[in-house]
């Protein structure tokens, strides 16, 4: 009897409450991946539905009618992603440590410093100039380097947490012999998973969704990532649509559809990514629980 589990009333309603909540999560997604696969026809007459009077593959058919260029830009981008992310986990980080040691002499200087950049900025043209100066054009480094220069609020999240740390783990490192490189990669970032894994949620998505810079710095249509890709697509699509139709041109542009293809196509990398670092944002709550 001692051992069975009782549900009260209040434990279902917070059952109920939290299945409703993530169907209402899920709904949006359901509603974008049924309009992907609608006619375009179904789309105009009666809007968005998750069951959809006509289903029709034109939406992707428009995206991937040339492949080529396509799974091109998907392999910049991971590229990008991939690397940016690392890079940009490694600057953040070695711009944490010292901030977050009390024995470093203006650290409270440095902190204000980066914290300027979070108010003000130098504006578009004095970036422009700079990422030209350092050969920042035309170049995968165009696409990697300019977004590491740098977030600063990531860079508070990561001091925060070790500031969190206890001081006897360096100091103890310090009697043993480590310098201080040795400390941060061997000590301090496996104990940082927690709030490492969320930054690198911050910074894939920054990089996978980024499109500006390739606007702004790379002309090479060979290194156009997937997110301007899809932008020029989009836009073609858009002008084409506004387009008047002629005797001989009855064929209705898939905009809506493929702009839910798009959606679809461009999230599911992430979507991918986040259940794999799920399981550090659970030890990281369960390690502040314990904490104190």
């Amino acid at each position: 009897m001692g051992g069975r589990r009782r549900f009260s009333v209040g434990v279902m309603l917070i059952y109920a409450a939290l299945t409703l909540f993530s169907l209402a999560c899920l709904l949006p997604i359901l509603l974008t991946l049924a309009v992907s696969f609608s006619n375009e026809d179904s789309i105009v007459q009666h809007g968005y539905s998750l069951f959809p009077d006509g289903w029709s593959l034109d939406g992707y058919r428009t995206i991937f009618v040339n492949k080529a260029i396509i799974f091109r830009g998907y392999g910049i981008s991971i590229i990008v992603t991939v690397a940016g992310t690392l890079l940009a986990l490694v600057v953040t980080t070695l711009a944490a440590y010292p901030l977050s040691n009390p024995n470093v002499k203006y650290r409270n200087f440095l902190a204000l410093y980066f914290f300027i950049t979070m108010l003000f900025n130098g504006g578009l043209v004095p970036w422009y100039l700079m990422c030209i100066k350092l050969g920042l054009a035309n170049n995968i480094l165009s696409l990697i380097v300019p977004m590491l220069m740098f977030n600063a609020f990531n860079m508070f999240l990561v001091r925060n947490f070790m500031e969190s740390l206890p001081s006897a783990l360096r100091e103890s490192a310090y009697i043993d012999g480590a310098n201080d490189l040795r400390i941060v990669f061997q000590i301090y970032m496996p104990l940082c998973k927690p709030v490492l894994a969320t930054v690198t949620l911050f910074y894939a998505l920054a990089y996978w969704n980024d499109w500006f810079n390739a606007i702004m710095l790379v002309d090479d249509k060979a290194l156009n990532p997937l997110q301007y890709i899809l932008f020029q697509l989009r836009s073609n699509i858009q002008m084409l649509e506004m387009l008047p139709k002629g005797a001989s041109n009855e064929y209705t542009m898939p905009a809506e559809s493929a702009k839910m293809a798009t959606v679809i196509i461009t999230v599911g990398p992430i979507v991918f990514l986040y259940p794999y670092l799920q399981r550090y944002f659970t030890k990281g709550l369960i390690i502040g629980s314990v904490k104190g």
